[in-house]
């Protein structure tokens, strides 16, 4: 599938940014908390809903700073 490009704006950079950061190991009720990457995850797939992109085959753009990268569209968001 064609790779689209993409800009988030600063406060969904923010939540990423947010969601990557550590957390400190809580187990409550038997689980432990989710790890940053869990989380970071989370918050692209998240994103990914909202802008209609497929979360995991999110990459960079060199050069044109942290907001702008490219990813697959989903088609199911397009159908939506």
């Amino acid at each position: 599938m064609a790779r689209r490009e993409f800009e988030m704006s600063e406060a969904d950079l923010e939540t990423i940014l947010d969601a990557s950061k550590p957390t400190s190991g809580i187990m409550a009720g038997g689980y432990l908390s989710a790890s940053p990457q869990e989380n970071a995850n989370l918050a692209w797939a998240t994103l990914g809903r909202k802008m209609g992109f497929k979360s995991m085959t999110v990459k960079p753009v060199a050069g044109r700073g942290d907001k702008v990268f490219t990813a697959e569209p989903d088609a199911e968001a397009d159908d939506a």
